[in-house]
């Protein structure tokens, strides 16, 4: 699957240099993130505070390859892959809105391990997760 967000970079987003600040193209990723979930009909406030399931993000990288501005349209490209019964990660690829050049700006990844919030083991993804995750998944045809 991959889903598609679109997001105009602000001013709050930049430096001093008037560019991205590369901590928050992460921030960024994840609202791209959150945008898939609820687009695949998940309640972000039920998968956040969910006191049977965590997801926390064990890994993260991000590749700059131009320079990002505040007013710049950008189109986040999100692909997951399921790497076990309970380890995902999301390759989030940045392009320029519309992309006239082709060129990515930026790519990141995150890896997330599912556990058990209240004694911190790993445990199998839910079902509705693993539908997610499925390549070619719609992210609309995910079943809460």
């Amino acid at each position: 699957m991959i889903f598609s967000y679109l997001r105009t970079v602000r001013f709050q987003d930049t430096d001093a240099a008037g560019v991205v600040y590369f901590s928050n193209v992460l921030a960024i990723c994840h609202e791209a993130y959150e945008a898939s979930l609820v687009a695949a009909e998940f309640n972000l406030k039920d998968f956040f505070r969910n006191p049977e399931v965590a997801l926390p993000i064990v890994h993260a990288s991000v590749d700059f390859f131009r320079p990002m501005f505040c007013g710049d349209r950008l189109r986040v490209e999100l692909t997951p892959h399921q790497l076990n019964e309970n380890t995902f990660e999301i390759v989030y690829e940045i392009f320029p809105e519309p992309n006239l050049t082709h060129h990515c700006l930026a790519k990141a990844l995150t890896r997330h391990v599912c556990i058990n919030p209240s004694d911190r083991r790993r445990q199998t993804l839910s079902p509705q997760m693993m539908q997610w995750l499925a390549p070619g998944a719609d992210p609309r045809d995910a079943d809460p």
